[in-house]
């Protein structure tokens, strides 16, 4: 097992060191009065209002609904997205038939389509899952189609040639060398659907990280919307860095995992 470079452990300490001088200009700026603290109230206040939102649990709630549509919707794309990918590289009616409708909804701002899922479904959570569904599904389709597209034909000609089936190709030669570019398009949709949750949280209300902070400014309550960023913050670094692990665990054959 590797050890982590002294480069690294720098790099790590000052990361730190940065987010730390960021925390201590944020409470003084605040504190002296540089900026009004209903505008910017003091980290210490925001931390306070943290800790007796943990001793009371409701953080704990919001924050397991808010990563529930989140995770859910992401795993619904890429259970839809993954195969569609490689069917739109491998086929050239399937690419024919959607390439058009991808072309034309990945750069539409998907959140526009708020409304009519309101009106086709509902505003509790089956609503929140599709849109989140919805927005993750198109960074992951073009990820897939693009890193199965681009694979060297040489492995797959010389498999066929051995008489490799279909099904063969796809699970030795097709998935493994896609994975790199299918793992990425993961991780841009990760993000995209978490902010997604919270958007939609917001819009529609109800429980959730999002849906507590739009309370707490309806209720003037700036320290309650502070500590649900930093509760957003929190939860996104947790999420992205589990998938970061999980590609290098499922790429360790890979050369991008060599030099670590």
């Amino acid at each position: 097992m590797s050890t982590l470079s002294p480069a690294y452990n720098r790099d790590r300490l000052l990361q730190a060191l940065v987010l730390a001088g960021l925390a201590l200009v944020w409470e003084a700026s605040s504190r002296a009065g540089w900026v009004h603290p209903f505008l910017l109230p003091p980290l210490s206040d925001v931390l306070t209002r943290l800790l007796t939102d943990m001793q009371s649990g409701a953080v704990f709630v919001d924050l397991a609904l808010t990563l529930y549509r989140a995770l859910t919707g992401f795993a619904i794309a890429a259970v839809l997205a993954v195969p569609l990918g490689i069917l739109m590289a491998r086929r050239r009616g399937v690419q024919w038939f959607f390439d058009p409708l991808i072309s034309i909804g990945f750069p539409m701002p998907k959140i526009a389509f708020v409304p009519i899922f309101i009106l086709w479904f509902d505003i509790y959570d089956t609503s929140k899952v599709i849109m989140i569904t919805f927005s993750c599904f198109f960074p992951i389709v073009t990820a897939t189609y693009s890193g199965t597209s681009h694979i060297d034909k040489w492995p797959l000609w010389s498999a066929r040639a051995l008489g490799a089936s279909e099904g063969e190709l796809l699970r030795e030669i097709i998935l493994p060398l896609a994975s790199p570019s299918i793992l990425t398009g993961l991780q841009i949709a990760l993000p995209v659907g978490m902010i997604t949750t919270i958007v939609t949280e917001m819009l529609m209300g109800g429980s959730g990280v999002g849906g507590a902070m739009i309370a707490a400014g309806r209720f003037a309550d700036s320290v309650g919307v502070f500590a649900g960023i930093i509760e957003i913050a929190i939860l996104g670094m947790v999420v992205i860095r589990g998938l970061d692990w999980l590609r290098a665990r499922m790429l360790v054959w890979h050369p991008e995992n060599r030099a670590h």
